[in-house]
């Protein structure tokens, strides 16, 4: 598996994927206002905004170039995007672009802690990576999410 720093030219992809594993995953746990607060942060015009705005994304290519996930940073230490294809998922790939984007977060100046708002059906993945939550369940614009924190 190739993991690379994403170029705009890969928004399109990403948004495809990130938007059907969105709807698939995280939006049945959402209210309907929510899921589609959602699902328009993942459009094309959203990537791009984030792009931008300095988000560091990076993406897993498989062996024929096709994307398997990705990985979006915000402000060198939010955890913003964490997504694995389904066809890619049970091979370690979401460990394998946490670590990516933390090592690149820590060469750029990131004294060591990071957060992330996990969703709900998420909270074991990021538990195994090492975040912590810092409260329970919370509901913001119908969106329900954890906010959690690692402190290397």
């Amino acid at each position: 598996m190739l993991i690379r720093a994403a170029t705009t030219t890969d928004i399109e992809a990403i948004s495809a994927l990130i938007t059907h594993l969105t709807q698939a995953y995280i939006a049945p746990t959402c209210t309907d206002v929510g899921a589609e607060t959602l699902v328009k942060a993942m459009s094309i015009e959203a990537l791009t905004r984030y792009f931008a705005e300095g988000y560091q994304y990076y993406v897993a290519l498989n062996a024929v170039a096709e994307l398997a996930g990705v990985v979006g940073i915000k402000d060198n230490s939010h955890l913003y995007h964490l997504f694995v294809a389904d066809h890619a998922k049970g091979e370690g790939l979401s460990r394998q672009l946490w670590e990516h984007a933390k090592v690149q977060c820590l060469a750029k100046g990131n004294p060591g802690t990071f957060t992330v708002n996990s969703a709900v059906n998420a909270l074991p993945v990021y538990q195994h990576f090492g975040f912590v939550p810092l409260g329970d369940i919370r509901e913001r614009g119908g969106i329900r999410d954890i906010p959690m924190q690692l402190v290397l």
